[in-house]
Parts: C-alpha cells; sequence; structure tokens
C-alpha cells in the first residue's frame, strides 16, 4: 500500500456572510480538496475572526484537510458599542446563540453542508462552543484552547461529543479551572497540558503543540477513515492509495 502526501497549498480563504439568526456577521472560509469535516471557530473576548492564533490555526487544521470558518461573534455596530461597555463579548449564551446560528449557516451551503462539525474556542469563545454543542445536536467534537469552561457552567453536563481540553502548562488559574471543568462533565474529555506554554501560547513551538493536538483531535473524531488517516511532518494529509 503506497501512502502518498495530500497537497493542499494553504487555499485563500474567502470573505463570506455568515446568517446566523436575524443578524449577518463577516467571516472567512477555507475549503481545501476533499475536506474530512468543518471546523468553526469561536474567538475569545475582544479578539475577531482576526485573531492571528486564530489564522495559524485555521490554516494548519485546512493543511491537515479540514474546512474552516472564522466569524465575528458580533456585529460591527455590536464591536463599535461593546468597544466601550464589554459587555457582549461576555454574553456568553449570547456567543452561543451566534455560534449554534453559524452552524446553521453552515449547512445550508453546498459543498461543505454534509460534512461533520467540529467546534474550536479559545478563552471565553470555548465557553460559547461548549453551550452550542449542547444546542446544536450534529456538532461531532469540541477542542478549548485556552478556554474558560466555567463560563459555561451548568451545561458542561449536557456536552454529548468529545471535547479536547488545551492548557498551557503555566495558566495555572485557568489551568485549575478546566481540571474542575473535567470533573462535571460526562461526555469524553481529555485534558491536555502543554508544558512551559502561558495563556495565549506564545512560547516557541507550543502553538505549533496546539495546531497539532486539535487536528489529531479532528481527524480522530470526525475524519471519515481513521486507521488510514495521518499526517506528514508539516501537518499535511498523507493517505493511502
Amino acid at each position: 500500500m503506497r501512502e502518498t502526501m495530500v497537497d493542499v497549498p494553504d487555499p485563500q480563504p474567502a470573505n463570506v456572510i455568515v446568517h446566523a439568526g436575524h443578524v449577518s456577521l463577516q467571516g472567512e472560509l477555507i475549503v481545501p480538496p476533499g475536506p474530512e469535516g468543518m471546523i468553526v471557530f469561536a474567538h475569545g473576548s475582544g479578539s475577531g475572526r482576526h485573531s492571528p492564533r486564530n489564522q495559524r490555526v485555521a490554516r494548519s487544521l485546512a493543511r491537515a484537510g479540514f474546512a474552516t470558518l472564522l466569524f465575528d461573534l458580533l456585529t460591527v455596530a455590536e464591536e463599535a458599542a461593546d468597544h466601550y461597555t464589554a459587555d457582549l463579548r461576555f454574553d456568553i449564551p449570547l456567543l452561543a446563540g451566534r455560534l449554534a446560528g453559524a452552524i446553521g449557516w453552515v449547512r445550508t451551503q453546498g459543498g461543505i453542508g454534509r460534512l461533520p462539525v467540529g467546534l474550536i474556542g479559545a478563552s471565553t469563545g470555548a465557553a460559547a462552543a461548549l453551550i452550542a454543542a449542547t444546542v446544536a445536536d450534529d456538532v461531532t467534537a469540541v477542542v478549548s484552547r485556552g478556554g474558560r469552561p466555567d463560563l459555561a457552567r451548568g451545561s458542561l453536563r449536557d456536552v454529548r461529543c468529545p471535547t479536547l481540553l488545551i492548557v498551557g502548562g503555566r495558566d495555572l488559574a485557568v489551568l485549575e479551572l478546566n481540571q474542575r471543568a473535567a470533573r462535571q462533565m460526562t461526555a469524553p474529555v481529555h485534558l491536555n497540558i502543554v508544558p512551559g506554554a502561558t495563556h495565549l501560547f506564545e512560547e516557541p513551538g507550543t502553538l505549533n503543540e496546539v495546531m497539532r493536538l486539535a487536528a489529531s483531535w479532528f481527524g480522530e473524531h470526525l475524519g471519515r477513515n481513521d486507521e488510514n488517516r495521518k499526517l506528514d511532518a508539516s501537518g499535511r494529509r498523507v493517505v493511502r492509495d
């Protein structure tokens, strides 16, 4: 059996308008050839679709064979108001509703609408992702990067899909919150600690480890043929003929 690298040369994101309920949100969609799943991102407080870290993670997941959607959880007008009040960025139920709405929008899009869906959330976005996973019953897996699962509160026990909690080893306060959350969850959950990393995974090599862990988790739970799926050293998908 011959192994072949599926060359995914970082396709350019397409600007899209995501219709989530009664609002329209700006987004960026990447669809590599033959995607195995659809990964929807939930950014943290005060961030957006242009987050450099989420942009890097999205491109790494595209190389691994997944379509990705980065989008702003707030409208332009809401972001302008939130700049002064900082209220909406911490309205986790609102953000979870937007995320669930984005999943519904994905389901209307030809070519990606039937793909299994995974969610990846950072900081407060992780709480929104966990709640959205209890609302949208077709979420297959969740990844939390430096997340605040404690903000999901009573929804933690209602999460049904496999969940990966990634936390920096030096992000002690958030690590404790994730340990507590893992004990509360009834779904399959794994806590992975990245040694030497702080909250934003800015230390050399730490974000690369996050990308590797996320691709592996989604490959395990969203990939169409898990036992035949592997990545090369650069994170590109390798298939067996």
